[in-house]
């Protein structure tokens, strides 16, 4: 039996699709560029996104070229993208950023147009629907993490239109596996549980500070450092996944390590209980929704309509930065923040800069991305530390508040 069938097959039956099972959502991003795209395709994507995503791209040989994107979600715009954009791109990538939809009916009618692939990156996505039909199910292919929704750090999926486009991506996969060890199974396995426990027993600020003392954080800022040099010289080996895997790796170091059973025992426990923390995010979504931080992009819900249950929820506050400095105090670390846009932090060289970045950049400076699954105790913080809400420049109110509280408890 292929690698990994159990899982994808469990994943199949959730998406209605060929799935193939990776180690990780980026090595299977990585298959479906790599697959669909000839070396120096242009590639529209957003650029409030992990760097990561950036490094698989560009290890693919592809151009990223940055789209603008929404004020109040940060998924791209396709309204605003220039028609001498569109006629000049080969695929597009989207992102439905924190489990927040692309416009992704529009993108796919506009990539049928064009003759181009559609690729979902669906990472924080498991579980959103546009109308009835899951996110991952638009584009040619979409790949998710398991790591983002069932707290395995480990796990993701491609998901393909047909059998055949499958069992050719498995082979594929299989070539680019690195040979499993035990010593890598069991760290990745007992990740997630001491992660639990941290949390269980209250010792996130503790845990999190010792951690920035002893220089053991990949990232000392919200973005890895760039080492352009050398990431310009890694450009003339192009596609290789080698060549890029210092950055591909970053925070995750076992991206494509083949797991063993233990390993996969794991996921496939956790992906049995993915229902029930999908319930447990609506219900967090819900309550952060009804604050007045939250994104305007959360309130235009149809009536009786649930929530999606989003991987993290885009909060709008001032001084993000400071607050989120302050928050830890309260156990609380804010992850999956974007900013600077891709094409401020790798530059022409690297990226086409988007057309207009005015968005991005006020977007992905004011966003705060809440867990659902701590929603209680988030607003909780920012009301202690009398969040002050950031309003996108579209829809700022006739007198703007100095500080939010909860709308709803």
């Amino acid at each position: 039996m292929p690698y990994g069938s159990r899982l994808a097959a469990a994943m199949s039956r959730r998406l209605g699709r060929e799935c193939v099972y990776t180690p990780s959502a980026r090595l299977a991003l990585y298959l479906a560029l790599r697959h669909w795209c000839r070396p120096g395709a242009r590639v529209l994507m957003s650029p409030v996104n992990d760097d990561v995503i950036l490094f698989v791209v560009l290890a693919a040989g592809l151009r990223p070229v940055q789209a603008p994107v929404s004020l109040t979600d940060g998924n791209i715009d396709p309204d605003a993208v220039p028609e001498s954009t569109w006629r000049n791109v080969d695929a597009v990538l989207t992102t439905s950023l924190y489990g927040m939809p692309d416009r992704i009916v529009e993108l796919r009618r506009r990539c049928d147009q064009l003759g181009i692939p559609l690729f979902e990156d669906a990472a924080h996505a498991i579980g959103t629907r546009v109308g009835r039909r899951p996110i991952g199910t638009f584009g040619t292919a979409a790949a998710f993490s398991l790591s983002k929704h069932v707290a395995a750090m480990a796990g993701g999926f491609l998901a393909v239109g047909d059998a055949r486009t499958r069992r050719e991506l498995e082979r594929r996969r299989d070539e680019l596996l690195a040979p499993r060890s035990l010593r890598a199974d069991l760290t990745t396995t007992l990740r997630p549980l001491a992660r639990s426990g941290v949390r269980t027993l209250h010792l996130v600020r503790p845990v999190w500070r010792t951690m920035q003392r002893l220089g053991v954080l990949e990232r000392d800022a919200f973005r890895m450092d760039l080492h352009a040099p050398r990431l310009a010289e890694r450009a003339a080996r192009a596609p290789s996944l080698t060549a890029y895997e210092p950055w591909i790796r970053v925070d995750l170091h076992g991206f494509r390590t083949r797991h063993g059973p233990l390993v996969r025992g794991q996921l496939k426990v956790r992906m049995d209980r993915l229902d029930a923390d999908l319930a447990r995010r609506r219900s967090g979504v819900a309550l952060l929704s009804g604050t007045d931080w939250a994104s305007p992009a959360l309130r235009g819900r149809p009536a009786g309509e649930s929530p999606h249950p989003l991987f993290r929820v885009p909060l709008l506050v001032r001084d993000r930065d400071a607050l989120i400095d302050r928050l830890v105090r309260h156990g609380v670390v804010a992850g999956y923040v974007y900013d600077p846009p891709l094409d401020d932090y790798a530059g022409a060289e690297f990226v086409e800069p988007s057309p207009d970045p005015t968005a991005a950049r006020w977007f992905a400076s004011h966003v705060l991305p809440a867990d659902p699954l701590v929603a209680r105790r988030i607003v909780k913080a920012l009301t202690k530390e009398q969040a002050a809400t950031a309003h996108p420049p579209s829809a700022r109110p006739a007198q703007d508040t100095q500080a939010s509280t909860p709308l709803t408890q």
